[in-house]
C-alpha cells in the first residue's frame, strides 16, 4: 500500500501555512490528508497555528490595539517573547491576517501575506467537508495537539477541548481521523475516554517530552528511549503509530544508524510509521542532497524523497503536496 501524503499545515510551500488557501491547495493537489496544529484561545476555541506564539505568522505586531499583549513566557522549558493565542479571544484573533513564516526562503508564498484570516479547527473540518461535497474525494485529517502540558497548566486542557470539538462531527478512525502529539499522556487520556481515532506519537531528534519532564524532572525518559526495543513495545500497547524526524529513517545519518531499520522494527510491533517533513529547498535537505549555495533553491529533492519512500514508511508530511505525490508515483512504479 502506498504511503499517505499528508499536507503539512496545508501546502505551505505555496501559501502561508494554516491558511484556507493553503489547505484548499493541498486538497486540490491531491493530498490524502491535511494536518492542522491546534492551540487555544483564552475563551477555549481551538485555533489552527503551528505555535501559540503568533508574532511570526500573523500581522499582530501591526495592530496598535494589541501592543500591550506582547510578553515573555516559558513554554516547555524555552523562554519565548511575542504574542500568544491564549491571551486573545477568538473574536480578536479573527481581526488578524496570516503571513508567511519563512518569507526569505518562500517569497512566492509571502506574496499572499495579509489576504487570509486565522482559522479555527472547525473551519478546517468544514473545508474538508466542502472539498468532499464538490469533488467526491474524501481526505483525512491529522490533528496535532501542541504544548498539551503547558495549556493544561493554564486551565485550557486541549484534550477536553478537542473531545468536545469532535463530538457529533462524524470524524473517527474509520473516516481518517488521526490525533498526534509529542506528549504521550494526552493521547492516552483521549484514548481512555473513548475518542475514536488513530493515535500517533511524535518523536523529536533530541530531548525529552514536556509531560515527562514536568513529572520526572532530570530523570525523564528521552525520545531516544522510546525507539529502543523496550520503548517500541511500550508504545505499541498505547498508540497506533509513531511519527519521526526524517533523519531517523536515513541509515547514513547519525540518528538513522543509531536506530537501525526503524520502519521494520515498528512494523513488527504493528505500529505505523509517519515521517516529517519532506521539503525541497536546500535549507531543509540533508547535505548530500543540496545543490548550490542558495538556501531557498530546490536541491535534489527527488533523491531524498525517494530514499524516504523506499523505507516502507506509511505516511509523509510534505510542504509541497504535488512534489511528494510525484516522488511517491516514481517509487510505486519502480
Amino acid at each position: 500500500m502506498s504511503a499517505l501524503v499528508i499536507g503539512h499545515r496545508g501546502a505551505p510551500g505555496y501559501r502561508p501555512e494554516h491558511s484556507a488557501a493553503s489547505y484548499r491547495l493541498a486538497l486540490e493537489l491531491g493530498a490524502d490528508a491535511v494536518e492542522p496544529d491546534i492551540v487555544a484561545t483564552r475563551d477555549g476555541v481551538l485555533v489552527v497555528r503551528h505555535e501559540n506564539e503568533i508574532g511570526g505568522t500573523t500581522d499582530v505586531a501591526q495592530h496598535p490595539e494589541f501592543v500591550d499583549r506582547r510578553t515573555t513566557k516559558t513554554i516547555d522549558g524555552s523562554e519565548i517573547s511575542g504574542w500568544f493565542t491564549e491571551d486573545f479571544s477568538w473574536e480578536e484573533l479573527q481581526t488578524l491576517r496570516v503571513r508567511e513564516r519563512i518569507a526569505k526562503l518562500r517569497p512566492g508564498s509571502a506574496e499572499y501575506d495579509g489576504t487570509e484570516r486565522m482559522l479555527c479547527l472547525a473551519d478546517v473540518l468544514e473545508l474538508l467537508r466542502e472539498h468532499e461535497r464538490t469533488t467526491g474525494h474524501h481526505a483525512g485529517v491529522v490533528v496535532e495537539i501542541k504544548h498539551a502540558t503547558y495549556f493544561e497548566s493554564i486551565g485550557l486542557p486541549l484534550d477536553d477541548l478537542l473531545e468536545h470539538e469532535l463530538r457529533g462531527t462524524g470524524w473517527a478512525a474509520a473516516t481518517g481521523l488521526v490525533i498526534e502529539c509529542f506528549e504521550l499522556s494526552v493521547l492516552e487520556r483521549l484514548r481512555g475516554r473513548g475518542v475514536d481515532a488513530r493515535y500517533v506519537y511524535l518523536i523529536e531528534k533530541s530531548g525529552a517530552p514536556a509531560d515527562r519532564v514536568v513529572r520526572d524532572g532530570t530523570a525523564a525518559a528521552t525520545y531516544a528511549d522510546d525507539l529502543g526495543d523496550a520503548g517500541l513495545e511500550t508504545l505499541a500497547a498505547v498508540v497506533d503509530g509513531i511519527s519521526v524526524d526524517k533523519a531517523y529513517l536515513l541509515p547514513w545519518t547519525t540518528l538513522g544508524s543509531g536506530v537501525g531499520d526503524l520502519v521494520a522494527r515498528a512494523h513488527r510491533r504493528d505500529l505505523i510509521v509517519y515521517t516529517w517533513t519532506l521539503r525541497p529547498e536546500n535549507a531543509f535537505l540533508n547535505a548530500r542532497h543540496r545543490r548550490g549555495d542558495d538556501a531557498g533553491a530546490f536541491g535534489d529533492w527527488q533523491g531524498e524523497f525517494d530514499e524516504i519512500f523506499s523505507t516502507g514508511v506509511d505516511g509523509v508530511f510534505a510542504d509541497h503536496t504535488d512534489l511528494a505525490l510525484r516522488a511517491r508515483a516514481v517509487r510505486d512504479t519502480a
